[in-house]
């Protein structure tokens, strides 16, 4: 894309409140920007992450502190925008930011560029038990959920819905780190949907049970895109994810764009009446009975995969973001269906394979080199701790878990303190 496209003046601020630096979405928008010749500064916890190392950062700023309240969140950002004087178009990287960006919008409009929209609508999607209520009144296929009122409903619902069920935090971005809850789990018996009913104060939100829908062949699909200010969607498109991370569980390690008018058209649907505006990363499951493709995520934000979806004409979503809200046009390039999007860190094979469509790397590019480099690094130690965890003295026994849930493939698990992926998500979301 030609810089001139871009209004160069407009700086963009990425904000991310999860403090995983393996989120390889994060780098990606700095890239992205950076190379249109936009200032991109950053607010996040950068210590140790490869982003810290881009050549198209132009400043870190301090992160909002852990357990942040929206009061810290608006302090951060607002500190940064003294140190920018110039309005900035605001791009939340995580579920939290987006959310934190929402309702903090009359404080922060006047040095920040935000898509306008209802209030309650990022919190809305976000919150995975009201989205079942959303998608029923938008006529959009979602697994059957059932929110239980007790541990005793939460074990009759398990037997209700047909081992195994699908148990997931409504707001899982509220997960306290180091509890051992994850965002979603698999649970084989009403026992074990009862403990994890019995955690909920703990998990800061609700327990909601979902019918699972099994995984297979061609059946995971996500949809990644940017309502304008006439809630027209553009940029991004639909794509399959081909492998994850962890295996058949979390994040997209390789998808592909593949272009499905079906997936499209709920993602239209879905939006058109919410009165959505901004970007949004979408997780589908088609079912193996019925052909329907189920939403099991909506997130307000960048999927960490979005620049899956850069066209011929190199608009992706953030791209398409600092446009519509300058006020300039977004060109009109094609598809590039088959383009292929690989994580190297947990798909290096893939990454080797030749890509007779095009591939984008999350981590090595040739002109920003540091970041890449910086990862390998990163995760060798980070593998390496967890491998020397595993080794245990003889005869000291494992801590017994609380719960003896299983990670769901129905969709990603949270982000650890510096475990790897985050949300999406799909990276999941936090």
């Amino acid at each position: 894309m030609p810089v001139s496209l871009l209004d160069t003046r407009v700086p963009a601020v990425l904000l991310r409140i999860d403090r995983n630096p393996f989120h390889h979405g994060t780098l990606g928008a700095v890239r992205s920007l950076g190379r249109a010749g936009i200032d991109v500064h950053v607010v996040a916890d950068s210590t140790g992450s490869p982003v810290r190392a881009s050549r198209f950062v132009r400043q870190l700023h301090p992160p909002p502190p852990p357990g942040a309240t929206p009061a810290d969140i608006a302090a951060a950002l607002l500190r940064a925008a003294a140190r920018i004087e110039r309005p900035a178009v605001l791009i939340p990287m995580d579920d939290a930011g987006a959310l934190a960006v929402s309702g903090l919008r009359e404080e922060l409009t006047p040095a920040y560029l935000l898509p306008e929209q209802p209030a309650a609508v990022p919190e809305q999607v976000a919150d995975k038990a009201e989205l079942a209520g959303l998608c029923a009144a938008a006529g959009v296929p979602h697994p059957v959920t059932v929110v239980p009122d007790s541990a005793s409903q939460a074990a009759s619902a398990a037997g209700r819905l047909g081992l195994p069920v699908v148990a997931k935090w409504s707001r899982p971005w509220l997960l306290p780190a180091g509890s051992g809850l994850r965002s979603t789990a698999v649970v084989r018996s009403p026992q074990e949907a009862r403990d994890l009913y019995l955690r909920t104060e703990e998990a800061g939100s609700r327990l909601l049970l979902q019918a699972f829908l099994p995984p297979g062949p061609d059946r995971d699909w996500f949809f990644h895109g940017y309502a304008d200010r006439s809630g027209t969607l553009r940029a991004g498109g639909s794509g399959r994810k081909l492998s994850a991370w962890p295996r058949g569980a979390g994040l997209t390690a390789v998808g592909e764009w593949a272009e499905n008018p079906r997936v499209r058209a709920l993602a239209e649907r879905l939006t058109d009446r919410l009165g959505y505006r901004g970007i949004l990363d979408l997780d589908f499951r088609r079912c193996g009975t019925t052909g329907d493709y189920h939403l099991l995520d909506f997130n307000p934000r960048p999927g960490a995969q979005f620049r899956l979806f850069a066209d011929t004409a190199g608009l992706d979503v953030v791209r398409a973001q600092h446009l519509d809200l300058t006020h300039r046009p977004l060109p009109a390039g094609e598809s590039l269906p088959g383009r292929a999007f690989v994580v190297e860190n947990y798909a290096p094979l893939a990454a080797l394979r030749r890509a007779p469509h095009g591939r984008e790397l999350a981590w090595h590019a040739a002109d920003d080199t540091a970041p890449g480099r910086a990862m390998w690094r990163l995760w060798c130690a980070h593998v390496t701790r967890r491998l020397l965890a595993r080794v245990r003295r003889p005869g000291r026994a494992a801590p017994a878990a609380p719960v003896r849930a299983r990670v769901c493939r129905q969709a990603p698990p949270p982000a650890a303190e510096m475990t790897g992926p985050t949300d999406d998500e799909k990276a999941g979301s936090r």
